[in-house]
């Protein structure tokens, strides 16, 4: 029997524009080079905010992939099997071209905006971007090859999802995978052991048999895969097929689909090729040269994916507090919680600032842009990716209890915050990446330099925190346990910058307060009072 009324509980944040409420990312569209791009944002953000989207992401989730070895004739078939809530998002995010746009329509702005549609899908349901992310980092990579570019490019510049499992060559579009990893190496790449033989002479675009495996494979449904295996001349890069030209699957087998913290829409997994035929890309024994712009590819993609979830997360926990009350008053209305969100938006819009603006050096071909880009993309890996957990497990507490329940987004987007940080290269590895850029490439760094000082004289703070680093980055830098703080200086500075030319004064002001001149303290909702906290709070989220 019912014994009460129901009252006070938040209505649930549905039937919203994911773009139209975004002002500090409508600001980065038009300011990188993107503003032909708008209208593409504004439809897929009322796409993905509709009721019916999001539902497709808690279903995604809930029932994950499973794998199927063998058909009921006892034939092995290796294929992984989604629920249809994954095929529509990922038919969404392909007729909106997140997976190929700047290499189907190329123009000025077109990386812009790509990654703020990146950005956008990343906030509904983050699991199926990977083969979305993976395929558009692809192309850089099979470029180098010519005769294997001619045959896979066209099809990946398709914007017809065709989720088949058949040869590509019979399908209204294909998308592409990476396997790198392996159970001995890990980021460890150059200790992998599986072997390349040739088919025949050998050599660029030519035709090799792999024997081995891969630690982790995401996406095994994809239509081919960028590979690392050892051949002759050493480690090297090839294009594997799920099928072969003859129209049989290819000797790659799925053993099983990792059970993820995390990231559950997404099958994940362990795969053996015995004999499996592949193409080689690039020369032999450049496997890492070769295969690196899709890594770089795929690490501006996890920034944009934990500037998206931190977006995510704001907009959950204020809509959250802007219709639940206790103590008399609105949640949002409480001088404490409002200091929360306001610095929960502050870490929001210096990642969605940097991550567009580092989006634009990948439009550019200046040797200045190409330079910043190379040091900013681990930069800002390295940095966004750290933030997201804790900003997550902060906007989860503005909700109690409800938000621990999974009935609310927020266990799912908890989950999901640790995974950037691990994809493409663990914290360690961006950092020693960064060291790596400084010692072989200096131009980076000045590069960054040069990005940073634009925004001095702008803030007092920006200007003393950038010369102390200047001062100070080279004893930081030759010292590998002293890695982490100069990388995570840097991405500060920049971020500070970025904000000083590009924000309203009261997010720069507290944005430089907290980070730079360290008038915070060691949780978020520690802003200092003089901070505007609602004005920061109702330019994030008022739109919604």
């Amino acid at each position: 029997m019912p014994t009460h009324e129901v009252f006070n509980q938040v209505p649930a944040l549905v039937n919203y524009n994911l773009y139209a409420g975004d002002v500090v990312l409508q600001e980065a569209v038009r300011r990188e080079g993107a503003p032909w791009s708008e209208d593409s944002g504004y439809r897929l953000g009322a796409r993905l905010g509709s009721e019916e989207a999001i539902g497709w992401g808690f279903d995604a989730n809930n029932y994950p992939p499973v794998l199927h070895t063998h058909n009921t004739r006892g034939e092995r078939i290796d294929e992984v099997r989604f629920h249809p809530a994954w095929h529509e998002l990922m038919r969404l995010s392909v007729e909106f071209g997140v997976h190929n746009l700047p290499w189907a329509s190329p123009q000025p702005g077109a990386h812009v905006a790509r990654a703020a549609l990146m950005y956008l899908i990343g906030q509904n349901e983050a699991g199926h971007s990977c083969p979305i992310s993976m395929t558009y980092a692809a192309v850089p990579t099979l470029s180098r090859q010519p005769n294997l570019a001619t045959e896979w490019i066209p099809r990946i510049a398709s914007t017809d999802y065709d989720p088949r499992f058949i040869p590509a060559d019979q399908k209204r579009g294909a998308l592409l995978g990476m396997a790198m990893t392996e159970k001995q190496g890990g980021s460890d790449v150059r200790a992998n052991t599986s072997q390349a033989i040739p088919e025949g002479c050998g050599g660029p675009g030519e035709a090799y048999r792999l024997t081995g495996h891969k630690w982790f494979c995401s996406a095994p449904m994809c239509d081919a895969f960028l590979v690392l295996a050892q051949a002759p001349g050493g480690l090297s890069c090839f294009l594997m097929p799920r099928w072969t030209p003859e129209e049989r699957l290819n000797a790659f087998y799925i053993q099983r689909l990792k059970n993820k913290l995390g990231n559950r829409s997404n099958a994940s997994s362990e795969i053996e090729f015995s004999g499996a035929l592949a193409w080689l890309v690039g020369e032999e024994g450049r496997g890492v040269r070769t295969i690196v712009e899709m890594v770089n590819h795929t690490r501006l993609d996890c920034m944009l994916g934990s500037a998206a979830l931190l977006r995510q997360t704001v907009m959950q926990a204020a809509h959250h507090t802007r219709h639940r009350s206790a103590f008399g008053k609105l949640l949002i209305d409480q001088p404490l919680m409002q200091n929360v969100l306001a610095d929960l938006c502050l870490e929001s819009e210096a990642a969605t600032t940097l991550s567009m603006r580092v989006a634009r050096a990948y439009d550019s071909n200046s040797e200045s842009e190409q330079l910043f880009r190379r040091i900013a993309t681990a930069v800002g890996k390295y940095w966004l990716c750290k933030r997201g957990s804790i900003h997550a497990a902060e906007a989860l507490e503005c909700f109690g209890g409800n938000g621990y329940v999974e009935d609310s987004m927020m266990p799912r987007l908890f989950r999901e915050s640790p995974l950037n940080s691990i994809w493409e290269g663990s914290g360690n590895v961006i950092c020693l990446d960064v060291l790596r850029a400084i010692a072989n490439e200096p131009q980076s760094l000045e590069a960054l330099w040069a990005e940073i000082d634009a925004g001095r004289s702008g803030d007092r703070r920006l200007d003393k925190a950038a010369s102390h680093l200047r001062d100070n980055w080279t004893r930081l830098a030759g010292e590998p346990t002293q890695a982490r703080r100069l990388v995570e200086q840097l991405a500060l500075v920049l971020q500070g910058s970025l904000l000083v030319r590009h924000s309203p004064a009261e997010v720069a002001e507290a944005f430089c307060a907290t980070r730079l001149a360290g008038d915070w303290g060691r949780a978020f909702g520690t802003l200092p009072s003089r901070v505007q906290f609602r004005t920061i709070i109702d330019r994030a989220t008022s739109a919604n």
